[in-house]
């Protein structure tokens, strides 16, 4: 990592600063996503909430730094960085990877003594039901298909050969990370659970996030919505309508 790695604005970033919210929500990525994908997120939610959108390296204005190839390195370094914003309520919100992610750094929180108001888990299985996926293995058109087939809105842009060979050692990245991403059993969180998912979504079945019930001593939700591993793209009011109802609450 380069030497300002550890340097909160290269983390964090903060589309609309809503210094008077009385609770902040970190919103972590997809694999191969950037802060960006929150942008219309933290516009909905402003100024009642502030949103820390997070930003991983190997991206967009970090795509010089190395990236995180493991959830558990990504996740000391994301736990960090919130403990700064501690001072106020914290939730976070993650889509798939962001969503294992997300319950890793809560864990981490928690160890701290910060205790987030709630996690947010989108498009992913629980911790607890592994599956042998090697996608991160494949050669580049094999890889592509693959990350088009999810139907993300930013999958578009692999067609133009410049955009492709400048994101995809990220996208690799991620999914290597996700993918040797195994759940150590152990206490969990206590912060609520609320999980959402697309009831046509490949990565996880609803059976599947329904167990993530099994990962909080606290009250667990489930919501399912028409739609695949980017239901949300579609369903985006609605989910942040289900945000803002619990933070603001």
């Amino acid at each position: 990592m380069t030497g300002n790695s550890h340097d909160p604005q290269l983390w964090v970033r903060r589309f609309h600063p809503a210094p008077d919210a009385k609770v902040n929500l970190a919103c972590l990525p997809h694999a191969g996503g950037s802060a960006s994908y929150y942008f219309p997120v933290s516009r909905a939610l402003s100024p009642k909430v502030g949103v820390l959108a997070v930003q991983y390296p190997g991206r967009q204005d970090r795509r010089r730094e190395p990236c995180m190839s493991s959830i558990a390195e990504l996740a000391d370094a994301v736990a960090a960085q919130l403990l700064l914003w501690a001072d106020k309520p914290l939730a976070i919100f993650g889509h798939s990877m962001g969503a294992t992610l997300g319950f890793e750094v809560a864990l981490r929180l928690e160890r701290e003594g910060v205790k987030p108001l709630a996690l947010f888990v989108s498009g992913r299985r629980a911790p607890s039901r592994h599956r042998d996926e090697r996608y991160h293995l494949l050669d580049d058109a094999g890889f592509i298909a693959e990350i088009k087939s999810l139907g993300a809105a930013e999958s578009t842009l692999l067609d133009d050969e410049e955009v492709l060979q400048s994101v995809l050692p990220a996208l690799r990245s991620d999914y290597r990370a996700a993918e040797t991403y195994r759940y150590e059993p152990g206490p969990p969180v206590n912060s609520p659970i609320y999980a959402m998912v697309g009831d046509g979504d490949p990565k996880a079945t609803v059976d599947e996030v329904r167990s993530w019930g099994e990962h909080t001593t606290a009250h667990f939700d489930m919501r399912t919505y028409p739609g695949g591993h980017f239901y949300l793209n579609q369903h985006a009011p609605s989910v942040i309508d289900v945000i803002s109802e619990v933070l603001t609450r």
